[in-house]
Order: C-alpha cells, then sequence, then structure tokens
C-alpha cells in the first residue's frame, strides 16, 4: 500500500444519486476492503468532501444540484485533494 492511505480502511466518498448503483458500488467496494461514505447530490458531495478526508472521490457526471463536474471543479477551486 502507497505510503500516502491511511493505515485504516481506504476511504471512498461515492456520489451517485442512483440508489441501486450505490447499493451494488458500495457492496463491492466494501468487499475489497473500502471504507464507502455515499453522497447523492452535489452539494452534499461538497460538504462531505470539504469536511473529510478521502482517499478517492467517485463522481457520477449528472448529479442533482450540481454536475460531477462542478464538484470536481469547485473542490479543486477550494483546494480539496485525495490523498
Amino acid at each position: 500500500m502507497p505510503a500516502s492511505f491511511s493505515a485504516g480502511p481506504r476511504r471512498v466518498l461515492l456520489v451517485e444519486d442512483e440508489r441501486g448503483l450505490v447499493l451494488t458500488l458500495t457492496d463491492r467496494l466494501t468487499s475489497e476492503g473500502y471504507e464507502v461514505v455515499a453522497a447523492g447530490d452535489g452539494p452534499s458531495a461538497l460538504a462531505r468532501a470539504a469536511a473529510e478526508a478521502f482517499d478517492i472521490i467517485l463522481l457520477d457526471i449528472m448529479l442533482p444540484g450540481a454536475s460531477g463536474l462542478d464538484v470536481c471543479r469547485d473542490l479543486r477551486q477550494r483546494g480539496v485533494q485525495t490523498r
């Protein structure tokens, strides 16, 4: 595991508004050892990513409230980085 990852489970922010896909991806990622936090819209994703540290952020492009591209741009402008 790269030194930039925490010693515990790697954290994933999954940003997806389709509930079935969230459940499927969460199940699969959890079985691979990831800790998954889900957000269902752009504003929630921005709030979670700004308040917590994640190793990776998986963004859907078409989201309620703000597109995934908008979320990515706003996070980068705020200096939010994944590990």
